[in-house]
């Protein structure tokens, strides 16, 4: 009953936002007079800071609604969280989020990527080599809780299906990552489908949306391991109700949530957030196409599996669904 509330109180709070700004830029000025940059930056400052404060509101609904009793958390839940003590940040890095952008943005001001300090001239595969960046997990006990405690925690999130789009076409469609065809493509075919020829067993390299969907809703799949993190949900990679991140950024306003951060941290005058290439971007679009050949009762299936982060991050479900 409570979510409503809190769901028109973010809508407020965002118009509320919007007219400051129409009438900043366009309140009668004296003639010849510009209005203030700085002021102008202010309010921009405040309205996102409204912004994220309905988000977090939204998550502490949702946490509170959707969890069963808390419990503590340990090590291994904070492998995904990266350390910059230069700067007080912790981030949660979650895979087809632009993880590779941030941790590059981390690099540079970890003084990992020495002096250079342009994000896009370090390769990407750099980015994610083990132990260029520390993770929380790495840290002693008390280590953590005084950083849990003082940093600014912050993660960002994607349209669940949208990302599990990214990640089929990215570690399956790619003729380059053999090691996922493989470790799981043919681990895929041999599940999932009637009458593999030889090639398709020993290569796994033609794995269709359908069988990777298949392989995820399988009990079978997490009986015998954890998911990958390129499709492992984004509440049990970064545990967004018992760690509470200050910053809850979205794919869908990467930019502006980018810099909002680098703000906050107050380096944003370091390094900026790298601009993305749209032309190869999963889109809602796109992610339907995919979708459009899988059953209703596997879409419910795959639905109920990634359901938890839909309600968390307050994304709706897709329109292009056939379950409903």
């Amino acid at each position: 009953m409570r979510k409503p509330k809190v769901i028109r109180m973010v809508f407020a709070l965002c118009l509320g936002c919007f007219i400051m700004v129409i009438f900043y830029f366009n309140s009668s000025l004296k003639p010849g007079e510009q209005k203030s940059g700085v002021t102008v930056h202010r309010v921009s400052l405040s309205c996102l800071q409204a912004i994220h404060q309905g988000r977090r509101e939204l998550l502490e609904e949702a946490c509170r609604s959707h969890t069963r009793k808390r419990r503590v958390l340990i090590p291994e839940d904070l492998k995904h969280v990266i350390v910059d003590d230069q700067h007080g940040l912790l981030y949660c890095y979650v895979p087809k989020v632009a993880c590779t952008n941030w941790k590059r943005v981390l690099m540079v001001l970890t003084g990992v990527a020495g002096s250079n300090r342009d994000p896009l001239a370090i390769p990407a595969n750099e980015a994610h080599i083990p132990g260029n960046l520390r993770t929380l997990s790495e840290y002693s006990t008390s280590q953590i809780n005084q950083r849990l405690r003082s940093y600014l925690k912050f993660v960002f999130v994607r349209e669940p299906f949208e990302r599990l789009v990214s990640a089929y076409r990215n570690k399956f469609t790619r003729s380059y990552n053999t090691a996922f065809h493989k470790r799981y493509g043919t681990k895929i075919v041999r599940r999932h489908r009637p009458d593999p020829q030889p090639e398709a067993l020993e290569r796994g390299n033609d794995v269709s949306f359908e069988e990777f969907v298949y392989y995820l809703v399988d009990p079978a799949t997490q009986r015998e391991e954890p998911f990958n993190e390129h499709w492992e949900r984004v509440h049990s990679l970064c545990h967004p109700c018992l760690i509470h991140y200050d910053v809850v950024g979205k794919y869908e306003t990467l930019e502006q949530d980018s810099r909002y951060v680098l703000q906050l941290a107050g380096v944003e005058d370091q390094v900026s957030f790298p601009a993305s290439s749209k032309s190869t971007r999963t889109t809602g679009d796109m992610a339907a196409q995919f979708f459009h050949n899988i059953s209703p009762f596997y879409q419910k299936k795959l639905y109920n599996l990634y359901r938890m982060d839909f309600l968390l991050f307050n994304y709706s479900v897709p329109a292009y669904l056939k379950f409903r």
